[in-house]
């Protein structure tokens, strides 16, 4: 009854909190994103209410029934939001008419990867460049809408929300013009940053003088971090094993009676500081696969044209079994992966663990991905598994390693369970 009588308090303080604008702002806000905050709000709302009630005497409030109250109202504020949010996303009210400033590689590396996730609530219209880069095949269907100078018009043409700003071919003055012109018309403008490559989500902003600079931290990690994160993966791959041991126990099972070969299937990979380990999987080819590679190497996707000749990836795979297919559609095949965490060869969220072929092509910079153990997931998993390009993944493990946190692994491990079993909503 005391939560309802200052429930009025509660939405004010929520405001506060900033869980009711977050979504507006940004595209890709989870209800993993929601957690900190939800904590904190909960946590020390509970506590006012505690003391307050005490030092009145309006209400008997005992620690258990605080307890009871902290623990129940976190779960179920997360996953009411997890469901509202579930919800909206999948009706045309959340959509965005959203367009990019900048044709250019990096405009249309920005189109590529929001038509990859429409889960994000955006409808791209298409470019604002007066002199747009060579298109790319998979955006033939965004047209080019015109110039900056006639932004302000193509908003209210076509009814945008939301203006990307990426690099484009116009001045620098007539640009700034123009964003100073679209946020007096009440609309939402993202900008791509310069370096954009090393500006991770969390990058820390500050000022001096009125003019904002991106902190970009010193690639390092810790003792205390490495031993927390090793801690995590410990407890977490320990209670997995034991708790998945009957799913184990029915997958041997199937791989037995759906074709001849051992259950496992173990590959090399190199692993933290470039040493080289051997993963475990649950087998999902035919016995004879590895012999068979030349043979269906022409199917590889790859080769088609725009593909990255340094992976290989074939969709309908010939050579998975029936038992094989149903395992790697929800990522059941990686389970025994625990075991590698273990051992300590690999960690629960990491870089993506490549094979010496693949691996060859990581040079310079790029290398100091191996700085950790690689992963069971990781951003790649999250954001697109295989879809990604190779350049992309490893930007993404460099700057899953220069900016680690224990929040971002849990994050992590949340946003895991919708991205493997194909939900494209961000709960």
């Amino acid at each position: 009854m005391l939560f309802l009588a200052t429930l009025p308090c509660w939405l004010v303080v929520a405001k506060l909190y900033g869980l009711y604008s977050r979504d507006a702002q940004r595209a890709d806000h989870s209800t993993a994103d929601d957690a900190p905050a939800v904590l904190n709000m909960i946590t020390l709302g509970a506590w006012f209410l505690y003391v307050a009630a005490r030092l009145t005497g309006l209400a008997r409030l005992e620690v258990s029934k605080l307890i009871t109250f902290w623990a129940v109202a976190i779960a179920a504020i997360l996953l009411a939001r997890a469901i509202a949010r579930f919800a909206a996303r999948r009706s045309l009210a959340f959509v965005q008419n959203s367009v990019i400033v900048g044709a250019s590689e990096v405009g249309q590396l920005v189109g590529r990867k929001l038509l990859q996730h429409p889960e994000y609530g955006i409808n791209l219209v298409g470019f604002v460049d007066d002199n747009p880069g060579q298109r790319r095949p998979d955006l033939h269907r965004l047209c080019l809408l015109g110039g900056p100078d006639e932004l302000p018009e193509i908003v209210r043409r076509y009814d945008v929300e939301r203006v990307i700003v990426a690099f484009g071919s116009a001045p620098y003055d007539e640009t700034l013009r123009a964003v100073r012109r679209l946020t007096d018309q009440g609309v939402q403008v993202d900008i791509v940053p310069r370096l954009f490559e090393v500006v991770a989500a969390g990058t820390t902003v500050h000022a001096v003088e009125g003019l904002p600079l991106l902190s970009v931290p010193p690639a390092r990690l810790s003792w205390s971090s490495r031993a927390l994160k090793r801690a995590l993966d410990l407890v977490v791959a320990a209670v997995a094993l034991l708790a998945l041991a009957p799913v184990f126990a029915l997958v041997a099972l199937l791989i037995e009676l759906d074709s001849r070969g051992s259950v496992f299937f173990r590959q090399p990979r190199i692993g933290e500081n470039g040493r080289p380990f051997l993963i475990w999987k649950f087998r999902t080819m035919t016995a004879d696969a590895d012999a068979r590679k030349d043979e269906v190497a022409h199917l590889n996707m790859h080769l088609a044209p725009g593909g990255d000749p340094r992976m290989f990836k074939i969709p309908d795979d010939p050579r998975v079994t029936r038992v094989g297919r149903f395992l790697r559609s929800y990522s059941l095949d990686e389970l025994p992966q625990l075991i590698n965490v273990l051992r300590g060869e690999m960690s629960l969220v990491g870089p993506r663990p490549l094979i010496p072929d693949e691996h060859q092509f990581v040079i310079d910079w790029a290398e100091r991905r191996l700085a950790l153990r690689p992963g069971i997931t990781g951003l790649w998993q999250v954001l697109g598994r295989s879809g990604i390009p190779f350049e992309e993944m490893v930007r993404l493990d460099y700057v899953y390693v220069n900016t680690w946190s224990l929040w971002n692994d849990l994050r992590l491990m949340a946003r895991t369970i919708p991205a493997v079993f194909g939900a494209n909503g961000r709960f």
